[in-house]
């Protein structure tokens, strides 16, 4: 490999919140979704050469950004945007929480399907709107969609929105055509608005292709919201930079208030040059690193095979967070999660964070270098019967 995945770069004491939250140096943090790697070199190079010109002040977004942007999605996801569809702001999450605000008023009810993001039930509540769940379907080891139950809560008409999260986060799953084509069709007829997170889009791997949900038709496009970064592909989500792409002219004018009320309207001049560095020029990295992250899932998958047999791992088609079936230790998430953190001095994710239907699982991030991943996964042999 032309990149070194494999070194490790001491991120303690770096303000990092995924390595310096633990009180306890001896902890070993594998759960926030950053990734323990370099970003892209050309994204580096970029920033030095942002440093070096010394003045830091407010920051006019240039036509280069969204061009980037553009041309990103176009090569990759074969999504054509247009700029004036393109609204800018500091994060995925910001972003959601201003859809939200500007597509509902308090009382109206948002669709998700868990286990899913955290954040999408803190950005549900902070718009005083109720959450509403659409179960996914677990069964030999991957997730599937309950239509019909999709179709019944659509139905409810103070459903306004369905929160899409694609790739799914945390069960690893690249949704297909055919399932996303379902998803839209059950919300034209429903009049419910699609938000589709597709933050970890371009962390697929070979054998499945992300499908933008709003390439799929003129209408999906229209009845729809795209929240788009970099951060997590590229391992940037200190420079908080993301977009959100809205075809509608009266969605978007609606999301440009509440961004501008909620004072998320502005970007900062580094996370100019970070986005357009990594979409012009990070494309080379990114291939290796999606190579050196399946490895590390295959090795993991190698390793409960041989060692805790009895802990399914769910399939991954998409991110560097692996979801495992713990039911059979018949404990809690949180009890295991606390365990293996008090005991094992290893941090993970309990499942349900990501909702009821995230009981009796872990999320465990693999975005590391193999040592640590080798690491961590000695410490979880705790977890044998």
């Amino acid at each position: 490999m032309k990149y070194n995945f494999d070194e490790i770069i001491q991120r303690r004491n770096s303000n990092s919140y995924k390595w310096d939250s633990a009180k306890d140096n001896d902890v070993l943090p594998m759960w926030v979704a950053d990734m323990d790697f370099r970003t892209a070199p050309a994204v580096i190079d970029a920033l030095h050469r942002r440093v070096e010109h010394g003045v830091f002040g407010y920051t006019k977004v240039p036509v280069y950004y969204y061009q980037a942007t553009i041309d990103w999605f176009n090569r990759r996801h074969n999504f054509t945007i247009n700029k004036e569809w393109i609204l800018f702001t500091s994060g995925v999450v910001p972003a959601l929480s201003s859809v939200i605000k500007a597509l509902t008023v308090p009382g109206d009810k948002v669709l998700v399907q868990t286990p899913v993001y955290n954040c999408f039930f803190s950005s549900i509540r902070n718009d005083e709107c109720e959450m509403v769940a659409n179960k996914l379907v677990y069964k030999e080891g991957t997730y599937s969609i309950d239509f019909d139950d999709l179709e019944r809560k659509a139905a409810d008409p103070r459903v306004k929105l369905m929160l899409l999260c694609s790739p799914h986060n945390p069960v690893g799953r690249v949704w297909k055509r055919g399932e996303l084509e379902r998803i839209g069709k059950i919300c034209l007829q429903n009049n419910v608005i699609v938000i589709s997170d597709e933050i970890h889009c371009d962390l697929v791997y070979e054998g499945y292709a992300h499908v933008p949900f709003a390439s799929i038709s003129e209408q999906f496009l229209q009845n729809s919201v795209t929240c788009i970064a970099p951060t997590k592909t590229f391992n940037l989500a200190g420079i908080q930079v993301a977009n959100i792409i809205a075809a509608d002219e009266e969605i978007r004018r609606k999301i440009d208030k509440a961004l501008n009320v909620n004072e998320v309207c502005e970007i900062n001049c580094f996370a100019v040059e970070a986005l357009t560095a990594a979409y012009n020029e990070g494309e080379e990295w990114l291939e290796e690193l999606k190579t050196y992250l399946y490895s590390n899932y295959e090795y993991l998958k190698d390793f409960f095979t041989k060692n805790l047999p009895h802990l399914p791992v769910t399939k991954l088609e998409a991110t560097y967070l692996v979801w495992i079936d713990c039911r059979s230790l018949k404990q809690t998430s949180k009890e295991i999660s606390e365990m293996l953190l008090n005991k094992e001095k290893l941090w993970i994710n309990e499942g349900m964070m990501y909702g009821a239907a995230g009981e009796g699982f872990i999320r465990i991030n693999i975005a590391c270098p193999r040592s640590l991943l080798v690491e961590g996964l000695n410490r979880l042999k705790v977890l044998k019967q």
